[in-house]
């Protein structure tokens, strides 16, 4: 299953989990958290458009994604809140977007992307580190501790796995850790799968949806390959 979702939905930050009789597949293309040495990053995403069969019609969709006010709004509001995240752990003045709202572009789906970096505080434990990060502020919304009591009572059901984290954990304290989205659960019994997109005051609830289906059509495209 994970072969025919790398190939259905190839992104950077796959991978494979299992915990007993469950396992976690993922083709996340989003990192939460990467240190090496002294450097920390997170690369968030805010921003998506569906691919569309033409170039012509799928560079449209994109050109639109990148020059939308509300996708702009948003995607500078959840870089602030990466910001904040990221400052509590690096040394002052040291935060800087070294990435600002580039176009990725997927199998099914386009997405906004930037990078946010910074050097971290002398002593600073991989605890401390995805304390100060997790969840990934792309998840929860601003200001993220409201917004996580929100979800928390729209939803009513745990999310497991879904937007927790995956990743590498060395023992020299470098670590990358991604953020589970477009990822499957599978267990003896069967897969499950979520898919989600971010609401604000002017939100189109088709597009929204739209949007939606777009991020899980790489998924069930690999469940129904890996049962022919």
């Amino acid at each position: 299953l994970y072969r025919h979702l790398c190939r259905s939905n190839p992104a950077p930050f796959a991978g494979l989990a299992r915990f007993g009789q469950t396992t976690i597949i993922s083709s996340s293309p989003e990192r939460l958290v990467r240190t090496l040495g002294s450097q920390i990053d997170t690369r968030p995403i805010a921003g998506t458009r569906p691919r569309a069969g033409d170039s012509s019609s799928d560079q449209a969709l994109s050109d639109e994604l990148l020059a939308h006010p509300k996708e702009q709004a948003e995607h500078i509001m959840l870089i602030d809140l990466e910001r904040n995240d990221l400052g509590r752990v690096s040394q002052p003045g040291s935060i800087q977007v070294n990435e600002l709202m580039g176009l990725e572009s997927y199998a099914h789906v386009h997405h906004i992307v930037s990078n946010i970096r910074g050097i971290l505080v002398s002593g600073t434990t991989p605890g401390q580190i995805i304390r100060a990060v997790f969840p990934g502020g792309t998840i929860t919304g601003c200001p993220k501790v409201r917004c996580m009591e929100i979800i928390a009572e729209l939803e009513q059901t745990p999310r497991g796995a879904y937007t927790g984290s995956m990743g590498y954990l060395n023992n020299n304290g470098d670590m990358d850790l991604n953020i589970l989205i477009r990822t499957l659960i599978q267990t003896p019994d069967s897969i499950s799968l979520r898919a989600g997109a971010g609401i604000v005051a002017d939100s189109d609830p088709v597009l929204e949806l739209a949007e939606t289906r777009a991020k899980a059509r790489g998924l069930l495209i690999a469940i129904d390959s890996s049962r022919k």
